[in-house]
C-alpha cells in the first residue's frame, strides 16, 4: 500500500500509515517508549504533542541528534533504536534536570502514587541527582474551593493547557515566561476564582504530577463525623458507584452501589442517602419547565428555547462567564447536589426535629466543580451542602479506615431520601439527563404510558455533538446533546445564530463522556475504555431498577404531597431553583 511506511525499531520490522510518529509505530509492536508530556486522547480529539520533556528520545540512524519519538514522523526505511546506552543516559539526564527543580515532598504530595514523574524516577532508579544548583523556581500556591495549583511542581508538559484551550475551549491557562520561570499560568497570573476557569477539573485529570489537585476536604468531614452535636448525612452521585471500585482493584465499570452504602455507614454517617433521589426531584422540576415552555411556544408565545439542562456546575460557570447574553435559556432548576442539600436541611431536618445548623450535609461527587457550587447556596449563613468530596477522596477515606470495599456486604440506602429510579442513575452519563426528562415529559404530554423507556437515539459512546429527533405524540422534539465544553461552545454559537436546527432542548455536560469522566473520578490516564465501561455500568443499574421513571418514585410523590405541593410551586422555586448572573473574569 502506497500510504504505508516501513521502518525498523529495535530490530523489529514495522509497517504504519504515513504521518505516524515513531512513538505510534513502537506501540503497534509492543515496544514501550516512556513519555511524560505526551498524551493522546484521540476519542475526544486531544493530542498533547509539545515534545517539551524529551523523555521519549530515541536514536535514528543517519540523524546526528536524538529525536523525540512522540513528535518525529516516520520515513520509509527509517531505523530506530529506543534502548541504546546513549538514549538511556539522555533520559536519565532529562529526569535529573526536572527533579533538580522539583519539590521533594513526595510523602505529603496529593499525587503520590499517581505521579508519572515519580514513576519514571523509580523506573530509572534515580537515587541521587547529579545536577547541582542553589536556586529553585517558586510560585505562590493558588487555592480555590475546587482546585489547588502548586506550580512549584509544574514540569511544563502543558497537558492542562491543551485540555483547557483545545478540548474545553475555556482559555484559563497559558504557558508564560522562560527558563526557570517558565510555568503554565492564568491571565495576569490571577487566582483561579478570578478567571474564566469553570472548575471542570479536566486539567487535574491530565496533570502528570502534583501541580494540579483537588481541594481535599476529607479531614473536615472526619471532624464533623466526630462531633457528637452534629447529625451528618451523606449523598452519593450516580457516577461514583461506577468508578469507586477501581480504587480497590476492581475492573472499570464494576458497580459497587451496595458496598459503597455499607462503607459510608461504617465511616460513621448518621444517614446514608442517594443523590439519585434528588436527580428524580430535578426531573420533576426540569421536565415541568420543559413542558411549560413547549406548550407556550406551540401556543405562539415568545419563550426562551431551547431549554438547557442545568445539572452541571462547570457548564453553568461556562455560560455565566462566556455567554451572559444567553442566561435566560438554561433551566432554573438547581443541580441534584444542591436540591438534595436544600431538602435535607428543610424537609428532613424538620422530620428529625433539628435545626439546619445542627445538620452537616456531605456530598460524594465525581466532579470538582461541585466543591465550588456548594459554597454558593446557603440560608442564614449556613450552606445547604457543607462539604463536597470527590470519588478519589471517598476512596482515601475508606482506605484510611482500614476497610476493603470488595469485602463489604451490600447494603441499601436509608429512607426517605435514598429511594430513586433508573432514570436518576443515568444522570452520570452524557445524554442521561435529557433521556430521564423525556421519560417523564412523554407521559405528561401524551397521557400515555411509555412502555419502552430507553431512548436509543439519544445514547452515544462518542464525545462530540449529537442531535436526536424524538417523537412525543404529534410533536417531534429536536434534542441537542453536548459532551465537553468545546462542543457546548459550538451549540451555543448555533443558538446565537438563530437556532437554525430548531432545537427544543439541549443537555450539556462539561466533562467528555459525562460525570463518569469527571475531574474527581479515579484517574483514567487517557484510557477512554474505562470511561465507556463506567457508562455501561450505569445503564445496567438503570435496567435493574424496579422503577425507571422519576415521576413514579414513591418518595418523590410523598415529598410533594407533604411539603412542596407540586413541581414549580412557590416553595419548590424557593428551595430548588436559582438565578444566573453574568460573571466578568479574566
Amino acid at each position: 500500500m502506497s500510504n504505508m511506511i516501513n521502518i525498523t525499531i529495535d530490530g523489529k520490522k514495522v509497517q504504519v500509515p504515513a504521518g505516524s510518529t515513531i512513538l505510534q509505530a513502537a506501540q503497534t509492536v509492543g515496544i514501550h517508549i516512556p513519555t511524560l508530556c505526551h498524551l493522546d486522547l484521540h476519542d475526544i480529539k486531544m493530542v498533547n504533542q509539545t515534545a517539551s520533556c524529551r523523555i521519549c528520545v530515541v536514536e535514528v540512524e543517519g540523524r546526528r541528534n536524538l529525536a523525540p519519538a512522540c513528535a518525529t514522523p516516520v520515513a520509509e526505511g527509517m531505523v530506530v533504536h529506543s534502548n541504546t546506552l546513549k538514549v538511556m543516559e539522555a533520559r536519565r539526564t532529562v529526569l535529573e534536570l526536572m527533579l533538580s527543580d522539583h519539590p521533594k515532598d513526595c510523602l505529603t504530595c496529593a499525587k503520590s502514587g499517581e505521579c508519572e514523574l515519580q514513576d519514571l524516577a523509580e523506573l530509572f532508579n534515580i537515587r541521587n541527582i547529579r545536577v547541582s544548583g542553589t536556586s529553585m523556581s517558586t510560585y505562590k500556591k493558588d487555592i480555590s474551593p475546587s482546585i489547588i495549583r502548586d506550580m512549584d511542581k509544574c514540569i511544563m508538559c502543558r497537558r492542562c493547557e491543551t485540555m483547557c484551550n483545545q478540548v474545553q475551549t475555556v482559555g484559563a491557562l497559558s504557558a508564560v515566561n522562560r527558563g526557570f520561570d517558565a510555568v503554565v499560568a492564568t491571565s495576569f497570573e490571577a487566582p483561579l476564582n478570578e478567571t474564566v476557569c469553570t472548575y471542570c477539573g479536566q486539567c487535574v485529570q491530565v496533570c502528570p504530577v502534583g501541580a494540579l489537585t483537588e481541594h481535599d476536604s476529607t479531614w473536615e468531614v472526619v471532624e464533623a463525623l466526630n462531633d457528637p452535636d452534629k447529625i451528618v448525612v451523606v449523598q452519593t452521585a450516580p457516577a461514583v458507584r461506577a468508578a469507586l471500585g477501581e480504587e480497590f482493584g476492581l475492573e472499570p465499570g464494576s458497580l459497587v452501589t451496595g458496598q459503597m452504602a455499607a462503607a459510608l455507614r461504617r465511616l460513621g454517617f448518621d444517614y446514608v442517602f442517594d443523590t439519585d433521589f434528588a436527580a428524580d426531584l430535578t426531573i420533576m422540576e426540569e421536565a415541568t419547565e420543559l413542558v411549560d415552555r413547549l406548550t407556550r411556544h406551540l401556543n405562539g408565545e415568545d419563550v426562551p428555547l431551547p431549554l438547557l439542562t442545568s445539572c452541571c456546575p462547570a457548564w453553568v460557570n461556562f455560560i455565566e462567564s462566556q455567554y451572559p447574553e444567553l442566561l435566560d435559556i438554561p433551566s432554573s432548576a438547581r443541580s441534584p447536589q444542591q436540591m438534595f442539600g436544600a431538602i435535607a436541611k428543610s424537609y428532613f431536618a424538620e422530620k428529625l426535629g433539628v435545626r439546619r445548623d445542627q445538620m452537616v450535609v456531605v456530598s460524594v461527587m465525581p466532579c470538582l466543580a461541585k466543591k465550588y457550587e456548594a459554597t454558593k447556596f446557603e440560608d442564614d449563613n449556613n450552606q445547604d451542602v457543607d462539604y463536597s468530596i470527590s470519588t478519589r477522596e471517598l476512596a482515601n477515606l475508606i482506605k484510611r479506615m482500614n476497610m476493603d470495599l470488595k469485602e463489604l456486604p451490600e447494603e441499601d440506602f436509608d429512607d426517605p431520601l435514598g429511594e430513586s429510579s433508573g432514570a436518576a442513575v443515568i444522570f452520570g452519563k452524557t445524554g442521561g439527563v435529557i433521556e430521564a426528562a423525556l421519560r417523564t415529559a412523554y407521559e405528561w404530554v401524551t397521557g400515555e404510558t411509555l412502555e419502552n423507556v430507553e431512548f436509543e437515539d439519544i445514547r452515544s459512546t462518542s464525545y462530540g455533538l449529537k442531535v436526536a429527533h424524538i417523537k412525543v405524540g404529534d410533536l417531534t422534539l429536536n434534542i441537542g446533546i453536548s459532551s465537553g465544553l468545546g462542543n457546548a461552545r459550538a451549540l451555543l454559537e448555533e443558538i446565537k445564530a438563530g437556532n437554525p436546527n430548531n432545537l427544543h432542548a439541549i443537555e450539556i455536560m462539561a466533562c467528555p463522556g459525562g460525570c463518569v469522566n469527571g475531574g474527581g473520578q479515579p484517574y483514567a490516564h487517557g484510557d477512554m475504555k474505562k470511561i465507556q465501561a463506567r457508562q455501561a455500568a450505569l445503564y445496567r443499574e438503570d435496567c435493574g431498577k424496579p422503577i425507571r421513571k422519576s415521576h413514579e418514585n414513591p418518595s418523590i410523590k410523598k415529598l410533594y404531597e407533604e411539603y412542596l405541593v407540586k413541581p414549580n410551586s412557590e416553595k419548590a422555586h424557593h428551595l430548588l431553583h436559582t438565578q444566573y448572573t453574568a460573571k466578568e473574569r479574566v
